[in-house]
């Protein structure tokens, strides 16, 4: 039998938490093949089987807590069934209880085992198509849709005979608001699970900086038009280039740089009672992920192109999606943006990141009347925010910093004339 322990993740992490089992006990596995996603503070990752064989005895439940080098689960070496012992398997499989929610049959895959979890369905319940007779995400999702159709299709009966089914009346001694237990009634219930380790992270962190730092917040806003006409005119052409869309947060980031270096006390960090001013940008920009917030890091952000920068984000994204930032991704950083835009924020107040000593907030572009040589026009406007810490970033400072974002893209030559 071979151990399945919980691996290092770095110097600084001594626990992760069970985010999701792959593989349930019985299933056979590839050597290499991904069996469990692990959450540490900074990111998610998946572990791979250190050899072939049948999974076993699973000792930490999904959302329970290990410390590394804890030993999670156990590994019978052996090599891949045949067919005939996997359908007897299948078989048994059937017999169970219906109340039973596991995924025992060794043909299901992890894609379609999310999906099981997701609608409640066991897999014996579910035709397989996949070759080897393999339980893919596919044959889920048709029989997923297959049931809700058949429900849709039975419901106008139902309702017609709840129709045809003479009105209770109320007694006088009942009050007008009680509720019997056929009723149709709002659930009080209530339902306790563990803070994931990314959340709990980010809950500390956020409230160190809170509790550490002087935070204070200062706002401007940007007529966006000159950004949009510009991408407007080159997005396609720039696509066929470097296969990647042109989003604005390349535009972003450039003019970030160009304030930080205005304003290098914006991309400092206080380290005891010295302050550590770089001369280098990395820039973290946040992205939801299937865990919640991550930041990864853009490395040098000055010297990447628009493509690069476009490139690199959409490959976070990605990744977060999937739960696969690395702890590395995540590490180090100067200076952040947050686009809380996208979720259609107006106006926010976004927090430090510590050590860092700004971030900048993004927010929807809106069309606002605005004056212009002395004339009221519509514009795409967005209001945009700096957090920073007072203790090393002055007002004055502050407000020049977003007085140059402004600047750069209402005039976004400048960006390539660096001026």
């Amino acid at each position: 039998m071979i151990e399945i322990k919980v691996p290092a993740f770095g110097e600084s992490i001594q626990e992760v938490q069970i985010a999701n089992w792959l593989k349930q006990e019985g299933d056979w596995v590839a050597l290499d093949e991904e069996i469990v996603e692990l959450e540490s503070e900074k990111a998610t990752q998946s572990f791979p089987s250190p050899a072939a064989g049948t999974l076993q005895n699973i000792r930490v439940k999904v959302g329970q807590f290990a410390k590394v080098g804890d030993v999670i689960a156990m590994l019978s070496p052996g090599s891949a069934p045949s067919t005939k012992s996997s359908i007897a398997e299948m078989s048994s499989g059937q017999a169970k209880n219906d109340k039973d929610e596991s995924v025992g049959p060794v043909f299901v895959m992890p894609a379609a085992e999310r999906v099981l979890k997701e609608n409640r369905v066991l897999a014996t319940e579910v035709h397989a198509s996949g070759p080897g007779g393999r339980l893919q995400k596919g044959d889920v999702l048709q029989h997923v849709e297959r049931s809700r159709t058949q429900s849709a299709s039975a419901r106008p009966n139902s309702e017609l005979l709840d129709k045809n089914q003479p009105t209770p009346k109320r007694s006088q001694n009942t009050p007008s608001d009680s509720r019997g237990p056929g009723d149709d009634e709002v659930s009080r219930e209530e339902e306790i699970r563990p803070m994931s380790m990314i959340r709990r992270t980010i809950a500390t962190r956020l409230v160190e900086a809170q509790q550490n730092a002087a935070l204070l917040s200062t706002f401007n806003e940007i007529d966006m038009q000159p950004v949009m006409e510009l991408r407007s005119k080159y997005k396609e052409a720039f696509s066929e280039k470097h296969g990647v869309k042109l989003g604005y947060m390349s535009f972003f980031a450039k003019a970030t740089v160009e304030a930080l270096k205005r304003f290098p006390a914006v991309n400092s960090e206080v380290r005891g009672h010295d302050v550590v001013y770089r001369n280098y940008f990395d820039i973290g920009v946040a992205i939801g992920g299937g865990k919640g917030l991550v930041v990864p890091i853009l490395r040098d952000v000055q010297r990447m192109s628009f493509a690069e920068i476009e490139r690199r984000i959409g490959k976070f994204a990605e990744l977060a999606k999937d739960n696969k930032i690395k702890p590395a991704d995540i590490e180090g950083g100067t200076f952040t943006i947050s686009n809380g835009g996208v979720y259609g924020s107006l106006l926010s107040t976004p927090i430090v990141n510590p050590p860092q000593s700004g971030i900048l907030g993004l927010h929807a572009i809106q069309e606002r009347p605005i004056a212009r040589d002395g004339q009221v026009v519509i514009r795409p406007m967005m209001y945009i925010a700096l957090t920073y810490d007072h203790r090393v970033v002055d007002g004055r400072e502050a407000v020049g910093f977003l007085r140059t974002i402004k600047e750069v893209l209402e005039e976004p030559a400048r960006l390539f004339l660096e001026v």
